[in-house]
């Protein structure tokens, strides 16, 4: 494995992009994390990857999902606490939050800016994190406007740590 070029830090320090829960459900499963690394990869068609880290339950749910569940957070903590700060090999997360079932049987949850489902196109190595594309088949805009970013999240401790 190689190791990250020394100074890399002064770049990635000064990054401040959106937080995202990824749900994944499958017929027997369900769960979701906290993810910081993700983006629109296409205009046209319309693309978003996201990455799910190996060594979290959504990855392990994820493989076995032909559709994940994308929401952007609110400027409050306690979806990201919840989600980035618990893991689901410990704790139910959805029994703490408000969800409802979404289309193409995934898992949405209540009181985010914005929500869009995705089919997955593809699965491939990222290294310690695993990347999905998806085609977006449907969205939703629900409450407030701003997310919350990385660096509003900084003091969130990982359920799960890499």
């Amino acid at each position: 494995m190689s190791a990250a070029p020394e100074g890399l830090d002064a770049f990635t320090d000064l990054l401040d992009y959106p937080l995202y829960v990824v749900t994944a459900a499958t017929a027997t499963e369900r769960a979701g994390c906290l993810v910081g690394f993700a983006s629109q990869c296409s205009i046209e068609p319309p693309r978003f990857a996201v990455w799910l880290s190996r060594a979290n339950r959504t990855y392990r749910v994820a493989r076995g999902a032909d559709h994940l569940a994308v929401h952007l957070l609110p400027r409050r903590h306690a979806l990201a606490e919840l989600f980035g700060g618990q893991t689901g090999d410990e704790v139910d997360k959805f029994a703490q939050a408000d969800w409802s079932p979404g289309p193409r049987g995934t898992v949405l949850l209540q009181d985010v800016p914005a929500w869009f489902v995705g089919r997955v196109l593809d699965r491939f190595d990222g290294g310690d994190h695993l990347g999905f594309l998806l085609e977006p088949v449907a969205a939703g805009r629900g409450t407030g406007a701003a997310p919350l970013t990385f660096q509003q999240a900084s003091d969130i401790e990982a359920g799960h740590p890499a």
